[in-house]
């Protein structure tokens, strides 16, 4: 017994070692790139950050970039979590005509290309005003977070006992009520996966920003760092490309060391229920 303990925990640890190698080592390069010397790079003799200067400098600057992303985020993830907040709210506890058909057919949405949507989109964008715009390109972000979204906050509201939401209205609270006032915390959990989800994807997102937006004064940092090229012939600046991934991956390792226990708990809200 115990050597199958033994055996069982050393291949956990070897599988997870494995893995967290293959992830870190190629985010270990590209940092060490962004400082090394290197012929074709800002950063010709020692080590430095030259690349970044380039990548502060560049077109609108730095810090016009990470505020179009952080805008673009941070909106992306307001939107999605009072959506699926209440849509989820709604489909967990709320019985109403077509409800499971209209829940598989926004989980559907997931089984479409992410492509073949953003025509429609640019076009239905700009008839209300709102193409090249951030809050625009954030409408966009959101409708593709939302069915996995729903999905998560329906089974974290689905793992509440119902018996707290009935206390909650024999002493006098509304439905809404229960929800601002009990069921949000209750979900929590749950909130951070689907917040944490709807920024990274708004973060790192170079698609639809490459279909909504034409102003380079307002590229998100993702398609800023894939425009960047330098003065002469078109050669793509590869040092100030590997700055830009480092500043691009530094707030999602950040977000992710810090909730790590929430995301992982609202990934396990629905396993048991009650």
């Amino acid at each position: 017994m115990r050597l199958q303990q033994a055996i069982g925990r050393t291949s956990f640890w070897v599988f997870g070692g494995g893995l967290a190698i293959m992830f870190l080592v190629p985010l270990i390069w590209t940092t060490v790139a962004s400082v090394s010397p290197h012929g074709a790079t800002a950063q010709q003799d020692g080590y430095g950050f030259n690349n970044y200067r380039t990548l502060t400098e560049y077109d609108a600057g730095l810090p016009t970039y990470l505020w179009n992303s952080a805008y673009v985020s941070i909106l992306t993830v307001v939107f999605t979590l009072g959506l699926s907040l209440l849509g989820g709210y709604a489909f967990a506890r709320f019985r109403f005509p077509g409800r499971d058909a209209l829940f598989l057919l926004i989980i559907a949405i997931l089984m479409v290309p992410y492509a073949t949507l953003l025509v429609p989109l640019w076009v239905l964008m700009g008839e209300i005003g709102l193409r090249n715009s951030l809050t625009g390109l954030a409408l966009v972000l959101t409708l593709y977070q939302l069915p996995f979204s729903m999905f998560m906050m329906r089974i974290s509201f689905e793992a509440v006992p119902r018996e707290i939401e009935e206390s909650a209205l024999v002493d006098g609270c509304g439905t809404f009520g229960v929800l601002r006032r009990v069921l949000v915390f209750a979900v929590w959990p749950g909130m951070i996966t689907v917040g944490l989800f709807a920024f990274l994807h708004a973060w790192n997102d170079f698609i639809a920003p490459l279909f909504m937006i034409n102003d380079s004064s307002r590229y998100p940092l993702s398609l800023a760092i894939a425009t960047l090229r330098q003065q002469t012939m078109g050669a793509v600046d590869f040092g100030a490309t590997q700055a830009g991934v480092v500043i691009m991956a530094l707030p999602c390792l950040l977000l992710f060391v810090l909730l790590q226990r929430h995301y992982v708990r609202g990934f396990m809200s629905g396993a048991l229920k009650g």
